[in-house]
């Protein structure tokens, strides 16, 4: 949910103009979520994402291993998951995500798309397997980032490009409550540290600077399955 992937185009080449001003070549993401920028970065930086989702981060631990989901999972076992999320970290993360509406953490289970999608050879795409065949373009992308189970508070860096991407004020929840004031404090002192200190959101107090608005489709919002809608993502920094 919140994917970057279609307007990493728009966001990337900047943050990389200012990374080779500033001669920094370490990239971190706070809120590496999907991976969606991260694995777009060049290779030559030292690329490391964190998120406080631990099935997240097992997750991608476990699939730079060699795991790999599987093509489809039942309803059933969709609901048996659900109710038991640290049995297997890695297919909790899989169904919570992987399997479920928009992406939203177990916002209902998804498998075929509506009758409207239905192809040319009578066929229904199938959403689980889309993901994964996603996932599978992306494995390679990923293969050198190092991706470590965090809160953004508890870290601290220097002569780094921190590129956050949090829980945007006032849209659907993610899996926990954020607190946005604290966020900002936190990219306040990342700043006089000398990193450079990227935002992706709709809204920032004044004292951060848009430098790039992009219109988008989003199924943030407040929930509800009403289809897309068009929102002005930002690009702030300090």
């Amino acid at each position: 949910m919140g994917s970057k992937n279609r307007i990493a185009k728009y966001l990337l080449p900047i943050m990389l103009e200012e990374a080779k001003k500033n001669n920094i070549t370490t990239w971190v993401e706070p809120f590496v979520g999907g991976a969606n920028m991260i694995d777009k970065v060049p290779k030559y930086f030292n690329r490391i994402g964190y998120d406080i989702n631990k099935y997240l981060i097992s997750f991608f631990n476990e699939i730079q291993k060699g795991w790999l989901p599987p093509d489809n999972i039942t309803l059933e076992q969709y609901k048996y998951i659900k109710q038991n999320k640290d049995k297997d970290f890695k297919m909790t993360l899989w169904a919570g995500i992987g399997c479920s509406y928009c992406g939203k953490w177990f916002g209902g289970y998804a498998s075929d798309y509506p009758e409207s999608r239905r192809l040319k050879n009578g066929k229904l795409p199938n959403f689980q397997i889309e993901v994964r065949n996603g996932l599978l373009k992306q494995l390679p992308l990923i293969k050198n980032v190092e991706f470590i189970c965090d809160s953004f508070e508890n870290l601290s860096f220097e002569n780094s490009l921190i590129y956050c991407d949090p829980p945007y004020k006032g849209t659907t929840k993610y899996k926990d409550d954020f607190n946005h004031e604290l966020f900002y404090k936190w990219c306040k002192e990342m700043k006089s540290k000398g990193n450079l200190v990227f935002i992706s959101e709709y809204e920032m107090p004044n004292e951060f600077k848009c430098i790039l608005e992009v219109e988008t489709n989003t199924q943030l919002g407040n929930g509800s399955k009403s289809g897309n809608k068009k929102a002005i993502e930002k690009l702030f920094t300090l």
